[in-house]
């Protein structure tokens, strides 16, 4: 079997053409170029100097993380490409179980680190063992690979703390050696010793080797189901995920740039999805009041009313996947009550799928009674509907404090 490998989580770009039994090829740099400017000339250079086919690969294996989030996703990039166009499996190698493999038949406590910055770490806990490769009647064995920890990403103390606990020597390597060797030192009650030059890094060569065991043990994909294993959220997306929770939800009257983006939501939300052009009739209409909840720029609601009257009827109301139970419905139906109430509208209906008990408990909360039932008003499936409404009209004064 031949494998085309590549490595390019962290600070070394890496490729390489193995076959069960040989290192045809490899390329490795470890310098200040970015992945994207060095990897398919890396390849490129590879294959023409070994005089190899990539027609002629079998698979194509890729770590597949945890590391570089620029790192991965070059990587994974390349890898589907190629696979996508040569019609090859991939095989994703969890770049920690590389870097371990490099330490092919050490029975210490392997322990690959890469930096992940904030004090923490990408690791794994590996180890070789003889004794489980022995096969009796023969002098020959095969270290077995064992994973005694799998992938994660957890802080330098943490880390510490349970490699203690095992109460066996050590060897680090990875890029994380040397940014958080000095705490290693401190912390550390078990030997340990640092793997060499030629072992501490990724190898494109290991990734190859681990990935065609792990093809012949049926771990492999199509190009297009792979995805990177990036263990937690980049750091542009944690900001994000912060903006989120702290920016506020603003409602506004529907403009006609929202359609596209209500009608995405109704195909997320409803079998009976309407269209963008239904959306922008219905926005059309000087008959209804047509509301947007926007929260960091995105539409995350919408609300869509006829009037006739002093009366009102919700026609459309839905919320993006993420978004729900965060009080977002809450402030799309206080906007149209004050709407309503502006237009001398005392009186709001709606109608609920009679199984939606989550819905109609919400609906209650803001207000709203059951009026009777519709039978047989829904399709896709066939359910009864539930006449609900909620009066807007002030009480009438009785006297009484």
């Amino acid at each position: 079997m031949k494998v085309l490998a590549i490595d390019s989580s962290g600070l070394t770009a890496t490729v390489a053409v193995v076959d069960d039994t040989q290192t045809i090829a490899e390329y490795t740099i470890n310098y200040k170029k970015t992945h994207s400017q060095t990897l398919l000339p890396m390849i490129d250079e590879m294959v023409r100097m070994a005089e190899v086919s990539l027609e002629d690969i079998d698979a194509i294996a890729v770590a597949g993380g945890p590391g570089s989030f620029t790192g991965l996703r070059i990587g994974s990039a390349t890898a589907k490409g190629l696979g996508l166009a040569l019609n090859k499996p991939l095989i994703p190698v969890p770049t920690v179980d590389g870097l371990a493999y490099n330490m092919y038949g050490c029975e210490d406590i392997i322990c690959p680190i890469m930096d992940a910055r904030r004090n923490q770490v990408y690791t794994g806990i590996y180890t070789f063992s003889k004794r489980a490769g022995i096969n009796e009647g023969t002098k020959k064995f095969e270290p077995v690979f064992q994973v005694l920890k799998m992938q994660m990403a957890v802080s330098v103390e943490e880390l510490i703390r349970r490699l203690n606990n095992y109460n066996r020597p050590v060897v680090f390597l990875g890029d994380g050696v040397p940014v958080y060797e000095s705490t290693l030192e401190d912390g550390l009650k078990v030997p340990y010793s640092l793997a060499p030059s030629c072992m501490n890094r990724q190898r494109a060569a290991v990734i190859g080797a681990l990935g065609i065991r792990y093809y012949k043990a049926g771990k492999y994909e199509t190009a297009a189901e792979h995805q990177p294993d990036y263990l937690r959220v980049s750091q542009a997306e944690r900001e994000r995920a912060e903006r989120e929770r702290t920016e506020k939800t603003s409602v506004y009257l529907m403009k006609r740039e929202d359609a596209a983006a209500v009608a995405e939501l109704e195909y997320q939300s409803f079998s009976d999805c309407w269209s963008e052009k239904s959306i922008l009739e219905t926005l059309d209409n000087p008959q209804t009041i047509c509301l947007t909840a926007e929260k960091s720029g995105k539409i995350v609601g919408y609300l869509l009313a006829y009037t006739a009257g002093n009366e009102a009827e919700i026609a459309r109301i839905a919320l993006s996947g993420e978004q729900r139970r965060k009080g977002i419905g809450s402030l799309l139906f206080e906007s149209l009550k004050q709407i309503c109430k502006e237009r001398n509208i005392n009186k709001i209906m709606l109608e609920v799928r009679e199984h939606n008990s989550a819905a109609r408990s919400f609906y209650k909360k803001c207000g709203f009674t059951v009026d009777g039932i519709r039978k047989v008003f829904y399709e896709n499936p066939k359910e009864d509907a539930v006449l609900m409404s909620c009066s807007l009209a002030e009480p009438a004064f009785t006297g009484e404090q």
